[in-house]
């Protein structure tokens, strides 16, 4: 495990990560895989209108999935549905090195995945299973 990778606020996440349970009778649901490493997450929503109301998650995969689940659990209810893309959006683009304004703080976590692109797709599977769970409520 890479130190530089996994600091503390990476590995505090994932615990919240793993703590986030399923919602049974949720909205919407969606599971991506990742095959190239076996990390596997779905995510929940329930949405009143275009807003979330709430998230579950179950994530089978490495702490960077685990943290960003966590985040996604955390800042998403309460905001539209659309949110999700824009987010998923600034965070691509803060990995990739782009000086950006990112619209969770914590976010910023992810800073030493920047120089690690393998890397990337474990921080951004938990949005893609997101986005696939909120275009099935557009």
């Amino acid at each position: 495990m890479s130190d530089d990778l996994y600091q503390a606020d990476i590995l505090a996440l994932a615990r919240e990560g793993r703590a986030v349970p399923r919602i049974e009778g949720a909205t919407v649901s969606a599971r991506v895989d990742n095959p190239v490493c076996g990390d596997r997450v779905t995510i929940d929503l329930v949405v009143d209108g275009d807003r979330i109301t709430a998230v579950g998650a179950k994530v089978q995969g490495c702490a960077l999935c685990q943290a960003s689940t966590a985040l996604i659990a955390q800042n998403a209810v309460g905001h539209p549905i659309a949110d999700l893309q824009r987010t998923a959006d600034a965070v691509t683009d803060y990995l990739a090195g782009a000086d950006v304004a990112l619209p969770w703080g914590r976010l910023s976590s992810f800073a030493p995945v920047r120089d690690a692109k393998s890397r990337w797709d474990c921080v951004m599977l938990p949005f893609k299973a997101a986005q696939k769970a909120a275009k099935q409520q557009s």
